[in-house]
């Protein structure tokens, strides 16, 4: 149901954007609200909390983000907190920052390694992913797992590219307990 409700609200935000010709605008603004969230969880207990009227939520939005953000992001999140949605804030955010992403080719990559990469390793990777992907700019994410043996596992989205001596050790064990000894 969560990702329903980010998907309905963010598109809504992206077809805005679009219509407005706002994207840049509202891409940072989201990127911006979505951290003053994260530093001031009290805020988010508030617009959730169910015996606060949507009146009173809506007024501390305004008083909040009137001035610091456009008035279609902060016409935005009262409507967010109008529908009872509060929430899924944080989701519907996230969203539609990634449909932005996507809509300006900007690929999301997380890079697992079983030990730190190097610069020019870094510097390798990100040109051949850039090479063999449709993406113009890529925002890298990197991360160590000593567990993974050897290899890297990198991620795209929904797209996952393994190969990593765990993984291949894992698949090298299933291939041998098929094998019947007679």
């Amino acid at each position: 149901m969560a990702k329903l409700v980010s998907k309905v609200y963010g598109d809504a935000l992206f077809e805005l954007a679009l219509e407005k010709q706002s994207v840049d605008t509202l891409f940072e603004e989201a990127a911006r609200v979505r951290e003053v969230f994260e530093q001031n969880s009290d805020l988010m207990l508030f617009l959730t909390h169910p015996k606060i009227s949507k009146e009173e939520k809506n007024t501390v939005v305004k008083n909040v983000f009137s001035g610091r953000v456009s008035e279609d992001m902060t016409g935005f999140l009262t409507l967010i907190v109008d529908k009872g949605r509060a929430d899924e804030l944080d989701a519907v955010l996230g969203y539609f920052l990634s449909v932005v992403k996507e809509y300006k080719k900007i690929g999301v990559v997380t890079v697992t390694s079983a030990r730190a990469l190097d610069d020019a390793q870094r510097a390798k990777l990100e040109q051949k992913l850039l090479a063999t992907t449709d993406y113009e700019t890529l925002e890298m994410h990197y991360g160590v797992d000593a567990a993974l043996i050897g290899g890297v596992v990198i991620r795209i989205g929904d797209r996952v590219v393994d190969s990593s001596i765990r993984t291949k050790l894992s698949q090298m064990e299933k291939q041998l307990q098929k094998i019947q000894l007679s």
